[in-house]
């Protein structure tokens, strides 16, 4: 069996994109998939200092080897003044420590919402843009925007961006 990783790249306990990683990993029938939480995986601030005298931290060591493990990522972008989260900016970070291809190739559907109308799309440009050069694999992305107004008791409401996301999750599970 396949399996999968879904997460967000936020550390709110409330993620909305966390919410929207796991509702499009229910899409995705005939899989196994482990849902990754930020807050598990607790790091300190990247830092080239902090790496020569620490070195890589396990949390790191530890989420780097969850995604290497894996057929597929569902990753879902939250955004932070035009760009990532600090949280998952230090992740990311920390994870190109340890191989600067830190994505391996792996098929990923990449996504982004917001409370806002752009529904991420700034973090999910530059991410559609920068994981290319870390060996990333995106096959389909799908950005939510107006998150509250589209998303209610665990689905989204709008017919028409949820047909988008099915057939981007299909594209997505056809890769894997």
């Amino acid at each position: 069996m396949k399996k999968i990783v879904a997460f967000a790249g936020s550390n709110s306990k409330k993620s909305i994109n966390k919410e929207l990683a796991v509702y499009a990993s229910d899409l995705i029938d005939g899989v196994e998939t482990i849902v990754l939480d930020l807050n598990d995986f607790s790091l300190p601030v990247y830092g080239i200092d902090e790496e020569a005298v620490n070195e890589i931290p396990k949390n790191a060591q530890k989420f780097f080897d969850l995604i290497q493990d894996t057929d597929g990522i569902i990753l879902s972008l939250a955004e932070h003044n035009g760009n990532f989260t600090v949280a998952f900016k230090n992740m990311y970070d920390w994870m190109s420590r340890i191989n600067q291809k830190l994505w391996n190739n792996i098929p990923m559907l990449l996504m982004a919402t917001s409370p806002g109308g752009r529904g991420g799309a700034s973090a999910l440009s530059i991410a559609k843009n920068g994981f290319a050069h870390m060996g990333g694999n995106v096959v389909a992305d799908f950005s939510l925007p107006s998150f509250y107004d589209n998303y209610k008791e665990g689905s989204i409401v709008n017919e028409e961006l949820n047909e988008q996301l099915k057939k981007s999750a299909a594209i997505f599970k056809n890769s894997l």
